[in-house]
């Protein structure tokens, strides 16, 4: 069970567009995996934190946050959320409440880096 009170009906301004992963051959064995926005989804995004990831041989900082939407079927940590030009990747999923109405999304903040940046 998540810790978070359930938010009000007007905090769920949020606009957010379930993204699923579609995955096609690369043609060397393995798979190219492209996502294609779904259903549009109205919730609350509230900062959780950060967490350190090693990238590259190096740490990074990650922002993590918790999204809470309307409960529906078929949410899994292989999709992603996205509002506007922000991409939050799924971690886990909760129910916020006993009754089932919400869940409550463990989410990463996706930074892409800037062009030029492996250069």
């Amino acid at each position: 069970m998540a810790d978070l009170a359930r938010p009000a009906l007007g905090a769920r301004r949020r606009r957010f567009v379930l993204e699923m992963p579609v995955e096609e051959p690369d043609g060397f064995g393995g798979v190219l995996r492209r996502y294609v926005a779904g259903p549009v989804l109205w919730g609350a995004i509230r900062p959780a934190g950060a967490v350190e990831r090693l990238a590259g041989g190096r740490s990074d900082r990650v922002a993590t946050h918790r999204i809470t939407l309307r409960a529906r079927p078929g949410l899994t940590p292989a999709m992603r959320l996205a509002a506007g030009p922000r991409r939050f990747a799924i971690r886990g999923v909760d129910e916020a409440d006993p009754q089932g109405r919400d869940l409550v999304c463990h989410v990463e903040e996706l930074v892409e880096a800037p062009a030029g940046a492996g250069l």
